[in-house]
């Protein structure tokens, strides 16, 4: 299906020891404190901000293409527009309070503003948020595709490739990673786009060669099927990614800068890959997988050389994903779960902890990977479990006005999980061919977001009636 030729395979081989020789130098540089490790010495310029948010953010590369291909430009609204409407509310609204708390993680916030209890669910749940499943196994697929291997050799052997060098090297590491492999992404769909258009022609072709629906916003889907994805994206405003990297800016103005740009690049990214979706669907009009628009498009589209640099353009999109997340699940695991259970507050075993942290999400997302072949089914049961119990609680805690007491913000936190997940184990385990039998029908997400909600507001009653 795939043929990489000797020079395409030299260059990703290229690529590969260029991201561990990029990790492990930086990781040199570093000195070993848990500044440097967990936040990169609070350092982060503009430049370096923009790129590693940039890059960590857009790592379902694969996804995409099966979307556009299937739907066309609604992929901009789906993936893009939401994702855009809450990154400019994080900004304006939250990155310079979280910059301006110097701590370190989410659950370190919802200590202080809490209690412990509040913050090691708050850790457990951003834990199983940012296992990166969905990439390991998206990295695999990928490699398996291009050569051939065994889908859990290739699952494991990319899973420590993509880690290794955080081990040593911490959020510095990831940083200086996510900025060689911002510029191989971009790189990567520039390249494919001019070739599309020189072999195949322009909006015209692409006009006459795709269903109708696919030039239309909503590309034949339904409102409530767009709305949902507007719900999803409220991911952004708890999205420990986002966080970290506030918490890693120089200054409060970087953090909020520094997303407003990185919006920009996004779009950009966007039209990039919605444009590729829509060459892929009117090239190959009956692709069985989806999912492989890209790879294949590529196949029909690029000679040798820029073949591998469109490849390593994917592969970087998913990597740079895969290592951050990999990195914020060790910190929940480590630091903020087991430290916090066993109090040790030592410096030298918050990192420790860390780096074992990482050897367990490394170890999650692999067998994750195996078990639930499938990242969409990954991104939906993880996004839709968790999100309702973490969004009110972590939002509120930035805000003295809307903040509960302890009491309050564990029980929606707990409760609001419990609801959605209890929701969407009944809907699957009850669900037939169809798809899953949710509650009267509705998506667990809602009653787990109202849920939350209910008990926080019944926080802010409760005070209001002492004060």
């Amino acid at each position: 299906m795939i043929h990489l030729g000797l020079a395409d395979t030299v260059l990703v081989g290229l690529y590969f020891v260029a991201v561990l020789i990029v990790g492990f130098r930086s990781a040199r540089r570093e000195k070993r404190n848990l500044d440097e490790y967990l936040v990169a010495g609070r350092a982060l310029t503009l430049p370096m901000f923009v790129a590693t948010l940039v890059s960590t953010w857009y790592g379902g590369i694969l996804g995409v293409g099966e979307f556009s291909y299937r739907y066309g430009i609604s992929n901009w609204v789906v993936f893009g527009v939401p994702y855009y409407l809450f990154a400019i509310l994080f900004a304006f609204l939250l990155a310079g309070r979280i910059r301006g708390t110097n701590l370190y993680t989410i659950p370190d916030k919802l200590e202080l503003s809490y209690d412990r209890k509040t913050a090691v669910l708050g850790a457990i749940l951003t834990f199983i948020l940012t296992t990166p499943a969905a990439y390991v196994l998206m990295l695999g697929v990928l490699v398996q595709l291009m050569f051939g291997l065994d889908l859990t050799l290739s699952v494991i052997l990319c899973t420590l490739l993509t880690t290794s060098f955080l081990f040593v090297g911490g959020l510095r590491s990831d940083v200086y990673t996510n900025i060689f492999e911002f510029l191989v992404m971009f790189l990567g769909f520039a390249v494919i786009l001019p070739f599309a258009y020189a072999k195949f022609g322009g909006l015209d072709f692409i006009r006459s060669h795709v269903p109708a629906l696919h030039l239309t916003w909503h590309g034949g889907n339904s409102l409530q099927f767009i709305l949902v994805w507007f719900f999803i994206a409220l991911w952004t405003l708890v999205d420990p990614a986002f966080h970290q990297r506030c918490y890693a800016a120089k200054s409060g103005k970087v953090a909020k800068w520094g997303i407003l740009a990185s919006i920009l690049f996004w779009f950009i990214f966007d039209f990039m890959t919605s444009t590729a979706g829509l060459y892929a669907r009117a090239t190959l009009p009956d692709l069985q997988q989806p999912m492989f628009s890209y790879p294949l498009l590529a196949e029909i589209t690029l000679p040798d050389v820029f073949k591998g640099l469109f490849y390593i353009g994917m592969l970087a999109t998913i990597m740079s994903t895969l290592s951050s997340l990999a990195l914020i699940s060790a910190i929940s695991f480590g630091r903020d779960i087991l430290c916090k259970l066993r109090r040790d507050d030592q410096q030298v075993q918050m990192q420790r902890y860390t780096q074992i942290g990482l050897v367990v999400s490394a170890a999650v997302s692999i067998v994750l990977a195996l078990i639930v072949p499938s990242v969409v089914r990954l991104w939906y049961v993880i996004g839709t479990a968790i999100i309702p119990g973490l969004l009110i609680p972590v939002v509120t805690c930035y805000f003295d006005r809307l903040r509960v007491s302890a009491k309050w913000a564990f029980l929606a936190m707990l409760l609001g999980w419990l609801t959605s997940t209890v929701s969407l184990i009944y809907g699957l385990l009850t669900g037939g061919v169809e798809g899953p039998h949710y509650f009267f029908g509705v998506e667990p997400m809602y009653p787990g977001i109202a849920v939350s909600l209910i008990f926080w507001i019944f926080g802010r009653l409760s005070e209001g009636e002492r004060g």
